[in-house]
Parts: structure tokens; sequence; C-alpha cells
């Protein structure tokens, strides 16, 4: 009896030791704090708010004026003979202006992925979203470098955060064709 008691321990012995945890693999976690994604492959939401405003005003102004005269005239004792006069002018103006104004305002939420952890702990995060909408495609991408400190307690992160922020928005469909010049006025802008 004694040795199957002791065989039971034993086996209860290993079985424990075979499903140990590691308690390295959970020294990050804390009692008191959120998780936040840190690992590769931890979903991460961003708030996409980037607000762009630029503008350009240019005026520019030239003149160039040259005259070139010739007078003369002939006497010869009592006969006088006519006057000749010569005169050459020239003038070149150029007034020029040009404006450029630029308003941007993206506003959404997309959730992106870790794609790796660098060696001083920032996250590499790459994200995209595709919505179709009656034929309709938008297709949004951004992929850039985060802290882990900038990323908050529910793990989402402000775009403006990111660094090395790349924020793409592409669309095609119908509406985005009817956007776009013709060949034909393509052709008339290459030629004029």
């Amino acid at each position: 009896m004694k040795r199957f008691i002791s065989a039971v321990y034993l086996t209860f012995a290993l079985c424990a030791a075979a499903s140990a945890q590691d308690m390295r693999q959970n020294s990050y976690y804390s009692l008191f704090a959120d998780q936040k994604a840190n690992k590769v492959g931890d979903a991460v939401t961003i708030i996409v708010v980037e607000s762009s405003q630029a503008s350009n005003n240019a005026e520019t102004q030239t003149g160039r004026t040259s005259d070139l005269g010739f007078n003369g005239s002939i006497t010869a004792g009592s006969n006088s003979t006519p006057e000749a006069k010569l005169g050459i002018g020239s003038k070149n103006d150029f007034s020029g202006s040009g404006s450029t104004k630029t308003t941007g305002l993206i506003r959404t939420k997309i959730s992106a992925t870790i794609d790796s952890v660098m060696s001083n702990g920032n996250l590499m995060i790459k994200g995209s979203r595709k919505i179709v909408i009656n034929g309709e495609e938008q297709l949004i991408t951004i992929k850039g470098i985060v802290r882990g400190s900038d990323i908050m307690s529910d793990n989402s992160v402000l775009s403006y955060n990111i660094s090395e922020a790349v924020i793409t928005f592409e669309g095609t469909g119908i509406i985005n064709d009817s956007q776009k010049p013709g060949w034909l006025t393509k052709f008339f802008h290459w030629l004029f």
C-alpha cells in the first residue's frame, strides 16, 4: 500500500512539473494595471485625428525700360540740311501673383497589429481597412512606430503619437473615375 501511495505522489509530482507555469512569462502582468499590447500580434486601435492647413502666397513684379536716342543736324553755309533724328526704345514689364491654400481633416478608427518590437521597446504597427459600398471601394492603411507608454489602457493610440506614420486613403469606383479628366482632356493639357 505504501508503494501505491508513493507511486500516486510521484505521478502527481511529475504531472505538476510538466504543467508548471513559467514565472518569468507572467512577471510583466500586474494585478493592479491594465494589460497593454506589447507583443507581436497584439491588437491596437488607432484613433486617426489628423488636421492640416497650409497656405502660400507669392507676388512678383519686374520692370525694365531702356531708351537710346540720337539727334543731329548739319549746317553748311546758309543752306541747312534737314535734321535727322533717330530714337530707339524698349520696355518690358512683368507682373505675376499666385496663391495656394490646402485644408484637410481626417477622422476614423482603424485596428492594427504589432508587426515587430524594436530593440528599444518601441512597437512597429500596421493595419488596414477596406470598405466597399455600392461598388465604391475605399482602402485605408496605416503604419508607423509607437512607444509603449503612448498606448492607452484600452489598447488605443492617437495617430499623432505615431512616429514615421504613413496614413493612406485610396478609393476606386465610378465616383472616383468621374472625378478624373478623360483621355481627350489629358491630351489637350499635354499639348497646351
